[in-house]
Order: structure tokens, then sequence, then C-alpha cells
């Protein structure tokens, strides 16, 4: 399908163009809210951190069992590492019930990690080498091999010292009755629920990849890493040095994302734009069934010893990195791209969030309403397609907002045209102001307008964003980055230590102990092929098309 025709363009007061779209949309959407004729947002977090020993070096421990297993847990597992905790709350309609369940999954790890601490920021502690940071291990099932093969690729193709990154994703969907408002007023009744949902969600999409970049400064908070982070000695121009551990970068926001951070030169050929679903879906598909020579070179299977799970240029979806995804819940006989294609697009997962170590669960809720308040902004915003000379401008001002992003002689490229950070910012935040006031219709006071406010200071201020914070404790305090932020860890360990979890979630996390274990041995006791068979299998079914009437098209 086509994209819509999208009415022309006005002037705001800043003499910048400024859509008719977003103001009229919002109108038309005031009443139906105000009558409580549509739902809040709803949204879940994924919080990662390292568990880091006493002198803050990655620690070599197991995944403590007394947290249940990483295989089956639904709310405590692992990411890439068996040190790299990852937290995930349940979907919740409220961000301060999403914040409460995450600090209890906090207080109640802290029960059984010892002396070991959760690592709060996004680049790692203090490494000894590749080596230093083992790779999590999900039993002997089938599907618990092919995770540990799929890390292993990813150490063989990248390194691990690039999966020790951690960081906050944000899931979030748009509630059913407001996308049926919306296609009544886009007149778009004809085109299948699924179909139109999914159109506009790629819509909010390529919005936010456009200004990502505002999230990265407001919210980037990595402007400097430990020397032990760049394993062959070989410190690049943009970093200068801080004592002899830290090297830093004078206006960075979030070298997490950066090139030094989670970034991959064969990936970039790929050319995902998110025009739309059947071209992301094919592209994917395409790149988890191409081989690729480098890749090829390092050996898939060698004398029994699993060393990555294809040489493709993605070994599965999973390894495609980008600031945002579309994303749907998959089936057990389903890869996420084929969810997608057979019944659209549920909701969006925000990936370009550092932890903040200034905050005790590196996030809190003024982030959460501002970031509502900025996807439910992309959405309404006129979206055109991306050609590919955009999509190179865009890749562009992002690299530069995370490495250079609190410089004020900085200028990004708007319309073919350079705008200061704050300039171009303030303008966004002009038009977030009345999406918010739209989203606090369905609340008790004005949380998202509150949170916008929150944010235009550090336009103004770059001092006052997290990257800046931390770059001034560090310039300050003359101190070593990984001192620093051990002592945050050391303080954030004993506050949550003492605090007490909500009853209900204590029994509940008590209980998934021993059921994930359970589950795990059931999965392990089930698998009736050998490994080898079951890979065959999985990937024969990801080639297959999913399309059906009615969803993807």
């Amino acid at each position: 399908m086509p994209p819509r025709r999208l009415p022309p363009r006005l002037s705001n007061t800043r003499g910048v163009t400024l859509s008719d779209t977003l103001t009229s949309l919002v109108s038309r959407l005031e009443g139906p809210a105000r009558q409580g004729e549509f739902s809040r947002l709803r949204r879940g977090l994924e919080k990662e951190g390292l568990r880091v020993d006493r002198e803050g070096h990655v620690a070599q421990s197991q995944h403590p069992h007394a947290l249940g297993s990483k295989l089956t847990h639904p709310h405590i597992t692992t990411d890439y590492s068996e040190a790299l905790l990852e937290y995930i709350t349940p979907v919740t309609s409220r961000p301060a019930d999403a914040m409460a369940f995450l600090g209890d999954l906090h207080r109640f790890s802290y029960r059984y990690l010892g002396d070991e601490l959760i690592w709060p920021a996004s680049m790692p502690a203090r490494l000894e080498g590749n080596d230093s940071i083992p790779i999590a291990d999900y039993g002997s099932s089938n599907v618990g091999t092919m995770k540990r093969v799929y890390r292993q690729g990813l150490d063989v193709r990248y390194g691990r010292i690039m999966q020790a990154i951690a960081g906050v994703h944000y899931n979030v969907s748009l509630p059913d009755d407001l996308w049926t408002l919306l296609r009544d007023i886009d007149g778009a009744g004809d085109t299948p629920f699924n179909d139109y949902r999914s159109q506009r969600y790629f819509g909010l999409i390529r919005n936010f990849r456009r200004h990502s970049w505002l999230l990265l400064y407001l919210f980037g908070a990595s402007p400097a890493i430990d020397r032990s982070f760049l394993p062959d000695g070989r410190v690049p121009d943009k970093l200068s040095a801080h004592g002899q551990e830290t090297l830093i970068s004078r206006y960075a926001t979030s070298l997490r994302m950066s090139d030094l951070g989670y970034q991959n030169k064969v990936q970039q050929q790929l050319k995902i734009c998110f025009n739309s679903l059947s071209n992301y879906v094919n592209t994917l598909r395409h790149a988890i069934s191409t081989p690729w020579p480098a890749y090829e070179a390092l050996g898939v299977n060698e004398n029994g010893e699993w060393r990555q799970l294809n040489a493709n240029i993605l070994q599965i979806e999973n390894e495609y990195y980008s600031d945002i995804r579309p994303k749907r819940v998959a089936r057990h006989d389903e890869t996420p791209s084929q969810a997608l294609e057979a019944r659209g697009v549920e909701y969006i997962e925000v990936r370009c969030l550092d932890l903040n170590p200034l905050l005790t669960l590196g996030v809190d809720e003024t982030q959460i309403h501002f970031i509502d308040t900025f996807v439910m902004w992309c959405l309404l915003s006129e979206s055109p397609w991306i050609p590919d000379a955009e999509c190179e401008a865009l890749d562009d001002n992002r690299q530069l907002v995370v490495e250079r992003g609190r410089d004020p002689a900085l200028r990004l490229c708007h319309a073919g045209k350079p705008r200061s950070v704050a300039d171009w910012g303030g303008e966004i935040l002009d038009e977030m102001r009345g999406v918010a006031e739209l989203l606090d219709r369905l609340e008790e006071g004005t949380p998202h307008a509150d949170a916008v406010a929150a944010m235009a200071p550090r336009l103004a201020d770059p001092t006052l964003t997290p990257s800046g914070q931390l770059l001034a404790r560090l310039e300050e305090s003359g101190e070593e980055l990984s001192d620093v932020i051990l002592a945050i860890a050391r303080d954030q360990a004993e506050q949550l230590r003492h605090e007490p979890m909500a009853s209900g979630r204590e029994r509940l996390l008590a209980e998934l102990i021993e059921t994930s274990h359970q589950q795990q041995a059931q999965i392990e006791a089930a698998d009736r092929v050998s490994f080898a068979d079951f890979l065959s299998g999985y990937f024969k079914r990801a080639r297959e098309s999913r399309v059906t009437d009615g969803a993807g098209r």
C-alpha cells in the first residue's frame, strides 16, 4: 500500500516549517481522550546490569541458582554474559507500576548476590581481556544450546567486550481503541486493522529514527570508558586521557551508541530504513540466509565444536542492531519476523537508552513519561518514507550527537540546512507539549507535561544532561571512572538491600525460583532430536513466509 498523502506544512512562531497534521490530530483526539474513549499506553522495561565483585571486576561466578533458571524465568535472566543480569517487568499501563516491579527485582536479587554488586553504568567495569566476560550457559536443551552457540558466534564475530555493554530497552504499545480512532479519522476503514496498525507503527518508527538523536542527547550517560574496554590498547583520536585508567570524550553523550559500542560494518549494508513491514521482513530474511565470506572463514561446526549458528550476515534476527525495532510476541514455531508477517506489529522496542548511573534503577518515571510523549509525537506527526540519502543523513546526525552532542558549535542536518541541538530540540519540545496535554487527559495531574518541561533546561545547559553531570563529577574529583561508578554501585546496593519489597511480588519471585528450574528440566527431558537436526529444522522454518490475508501486507 502506498504512503498516505499528507497535508501541507505551515510555519510556526520559530519561523520554521511545522505540519498542521499534528495540531489537527491532537485536537480531534482531545474529546475522545477527555471522555475516556482510549486507554493509556502500555509499556514494559528490560534493564541490564553486570554483576561485579567488590573491586569492580566482572563476576566469574555462575548466575545464582536462587534467582531461578535464566532460560525460563519470565523476569530475571541474563543477556550475553553469565554475569549480565537482565530484568524484565510485566506489561503495565502505569510507569509507577513498572518502576516498582523493577525496583523489587533489584531488591530480590541482592538477597542472593553476596558481596557482588550490580554495575550501574552502561559501559562495563574493569575488564581483563576478552575471556574475562563469561558467556551465558542456558543448560543442555536444544533451545538452551542454541542460545549459547549464538553468543559464541557473537564472540568470534565481534568479541565479547562489545557484548558486555548494558542498557535499558523500553517496550511500548498503543491501545487498540486509539488505533480504531485514528483509522476512523484517516478514513481508512477499508484497510484491515492489523495492516493499518503496522503501517502507522512504521510511520512512528521512521519519525523516531529521524529524531532519536534527541533521546541520545537528553539521556545519554556514557561520555567515558575504562581503558580496559580497548583490548588492543589503541586509543581513538576522539578520546583523551583522564588519570591512568580512564578515557573521556569531552562532548560525548553516549559512547555506548558510538562506533566503540553497538556497531557492525557488515550490517550497515542492509540499509533498513523502515519504510514498510514487507521490506523490513524481507531484508532480515535475506540477511539470515545469505553467507558472508569473512564469517565462513571462521567456521561453523569444527569437529563437533559449534563456533556459530551459521556463517550468514546475521545468525538470527536478534543480531541486527538498531535503535528501535518493531515487535510482536512470537509463537513457539515462529521467528520474530514471521510473527510480524503473520499478525502485524504489536509494539515497538526502544533500544538507544543508556543506564543512568546517577539513578538507583538506571531510569525513572520522568524519563518514561517523556519517552511516552516522544513516541506519541512520532506517531501523530507526518512521516513520509525515508529515501537512501535521508537515511544516511539520519545516521550522520545520530553519530554526531553521540560523539559531540554537548558541543555548542555542533550543527545537525535538518532538511538540508544546519540546525543546533538546542534550536531543533526546542522546536520538538514545543510540539510535544500539545501531545503531553493530550496524554495527561488520562491522568491525575500533568506527568507528561511536567516531564517535557523538565527536559527543556538540558537543551539550554548541556551540563545538566546525565553525560554532562557524570563528566563534571570525573573532572571535579579527578577520580577514575571505574572508581566513581564502583562507589555509586556500593551506595545503591546498600540502599536496595535495606528497602522492603511488596509482599505479593516477594511471594511471586520466591515461587518462580523452583518453578523456572522445573520448567528448564522439562524442556531438557523433552528433546528428541540432535542439536544439528534441531538447528536445521529451525532455519528451514525461518525461511518460510507467513504472510496471511489481513496482516503485514
